[in-house]
């Protein structure tokens, strides 16, 4: 009898004393959605992760290892990060746990991408669009605008070496001069975004949105001007949505944002404040609050390795009277034996931890 560990698989705990749970109405509809960077087994070397017990990072057990925690969270939307393997394999399995799926791959040469995964007896897919941050080349050629002046996107850098030990899924190699700032915002990222009818009776919509941003912590500039993009894409989105069903959709905004909590993404993403450069607060095309910030405060970490430890991910939502958050994925502390020596290991096969939240939207 193998008594190794199997994948460790957390509750959802409910809000305290919030509003929403003591005045919880009954025609108010609940759904789960849960964010997850599920590390991409192209970007698995041991060599990246020495730390990790070998048997973990094999692609067998690491599979079997991320569909039976996916299962186990029992959500209505799972938005996935590094999905490689999509048609080969989580495709597949994730239609056998009910799930439909819609998925974008990265750009370029890159194997893995974004998935939106959702319970088909939970919600409907009506209408969906890709972002693909490479097309921000396109604000450089056209000449209308200077993308540092749209984008915030610096035209001028040091070229920076690849610090030991990271995990490089993108290196600067062979890609150009990194002062140009085509050259620059060339990242290859992605995201996806879909509107669904909810199964409930008051079919509501609601807008979901995924998406992994570029990794350097040294090109702040890039992750802003992605931010930025993203942002717009998903404003007139929500007018496009808003136009074409008569309704006016929350929205959602899920994802590894490769940003830690207060630095200029997080603080753009939202207050609209961007301190790169002068001080000026900029209109954000709608107002977004971070899950686990309204509910508990973020979390120590969602990525654990020894060489970073840190917090990465995040579920935003617009705040509205119509939709709150009134449970959230537990997450483990630092002195948790289960993260102790880093990730990926037995319980947890990804570097990053998955965070979750259940919504309330009244009906």
């Amino acid at each position: 009898m193998s008594t190794t560990p199997g994948p460790l698989c957390r509750k959802f705990v409910p809000v305290e004393q919030s509003e929403v749970t003591s005045i919880s109405k009954p025609a108010s509809f609940k759904f789960r959605l849960v964010s997850y960077n599920i590390l991409a087994q192209a970007y698995v070397k041991s060599t990246y992760f020495p730390h990790s017990p070998a048997p973990c990072l094999k692609w067998k057990a690491r599979s079997q290892a991320i569909l039976t925690i996916l299962k186990s969270l029992e959500a209505d939307f799972l938005c996935l990060q590094e999905v490689d393997e999509y048609d080969t394999f989580y495709k597949k399995n994730m239609e056998n746990l009910g799930y439909a799926s819609i998925y974008i791959q990265r750009s370029g040469r890159k194997r893995d991408g974004c998935g939106i995964f959702y319970n088909q007896n939970s919600a409907e897919l009506v209408i969906e669009e890709e972002i693909d941050y490479n097309d921000l080349v396109d604000t450089v050629e056209d000449g209308t605008t200077s993308p540092k002046e749209k984008y915030g996107v610096l035209v001028s850098g040091n070229k920076e070496e690849p610090k030991a030990g990271s995990k490089l899924k993108d290196s600067q190699a062979d890609r150009g001069d990194p002062n140009d700032p085509r050259v620059r915002l060339k990242r290859d990222c992605v995201g996806i975004m879909a509107a669904f009818r909810l199964q409930n009776p008051s079919s509501h919509h609601v807008i979901i949105a995924n998406t992994h941003l570029y990794w350097d912590p040294e090109w702040a500039d890039v992750k802003i001007a992605q931010a930025k993009y993203l942002l717009s894409r998903l404003a007139a989105f929500k007018d496009l949505v808003s136009d074409k069903f008569d309704c006016s959709p929350p929205i959602i905004l899920a994802g590894d944002f490769n940003s830690v909590p207060g630095d200029q993404v997080y603080q753009y993403l939202v207050s609209g404040t961007n301190s790169m450069g002068p001080e000026m607060a900029d209109d954000l095309p709608m107002p977004l609050s971070s899950v686990y910030a309204f509910t508990r405060g973020e979390p120590e970490f969602t990525n654990c390795t020894p060489g970073f430890t840190g917090t990465l991910d995040y579920i935003f939502f617009s705040p509205s009277g119509d939709l709150k958050p009134v449970s959230y994925l537990e997450l483990p502390e630092a002195e948790s034996s289960d993260v102790i020596g880093g990730l990926p290991n037995y319980f947890h096969p990804s570097d990053h931890l998955p965070i979750g939240a259940e919504f309330e939207l009244e009906a």
